[in-house]
């Protein structure tokens, strides 16, 4: 328990800080110690809570229409992800997330420059991406984070967006979760305890966002999760 208090409040700090990231320091820690099918639909669970707060404080920056697209493509790709976690070999996986996150990790290291998306259009899919991510490994951030940055938003547009694009798709697999028979009592008991730790890392990411270098904390982020989604395809 103390160990996933410790990987939750991490997580949700990144979360505040760099308006995304959560789920990636999450996943690549908790499914060792929990499994996919808990860590799955736990994390999902946590989700909720930090990007409500979040999405209150940059709410004034976020464009509805740029979101609505992307939830479009979404609500495609999560039954998708969901699926594919209740029948495929978890072993099978979790080398699929590892080689996610440590291509994430690599790409923004890299800071590779992609061709700037003028057609609106591409936001369902990389929505559809995001869902499918979403709903195996609550990772949807990748596609959606290269997908904004394509399109040049601002940096409080950019963790506005993200925002709420993330709180509609955590919501769509939360109730997925619930179909699926996967949300079970013993994730809701996983739950509870993290509820506070969830709220005081993403308010004191947050709070410090203006004090901290966020170029210098989100390029840490990323050397530990490239380390990290390596470690998952040992």
């Amino acid at each position: 328990m103390a160990f996933m208090l410790l990987v939750v409040g991490a997580a949700m700090f990144t979360q505040g800080l760099v308006g995304f990231g959560s789920a990636m320091v999450s996943m690549s820690l908790l499914p060792g110690q929990l499994g996919l099918s808990v860590a799955g639909p736990l994390v999902a669970l946590m989700a909720l809570p930090s990007e409500s707060l979040v999405l209150i404080h940059y709410r004034r920056s976020l464009s509805w229409r740029a979101v609505g697209r992307l939830a479009v493509g979404m609500l495609f790709g999560v039954p998708v992800g969901i699926l594919a976690l209740r029948h495929l070999p978890e072993r099978l996986l979790l080398v699929v997330l590892g080689c996610c996150i440590s291509g994430y990790a690599l790409y923004a290291l890299l800071e590779l420059r992609l061709p700037a998306l003028r057609r609106p259009q591409w936001a369902y899919v990389f929505g559809w991406l995001a869902g499918v991510l979403g709903g195996a490994y609550n990772t949807s951030g990748p596609p959606v984070v290269i997908y904004g940055t394509s399109r040049q938003w601002s940096r409080a547009e950019f963790k506005g967006n993200l925002q709420a694009f993330f709180l509609l798709c955590d919501l769509t697999v939360v109730c997925g979760h619930v179909l699926a028979g996967t949300l079970t009592r013993g994730v809701l008991k996983l739950f509870l305890p993290a509820l506070p730790v969830i709220l005081l890392g993403a308010a004191a990411g947050v709070a410090l966002d203006r004090f901290i270098p966020v170029v210098l904390f989100r390029r840490l982020v990323l050397l530990l999760l490239l380390v990290l989604g390596l470690r998952l395809l040992t």
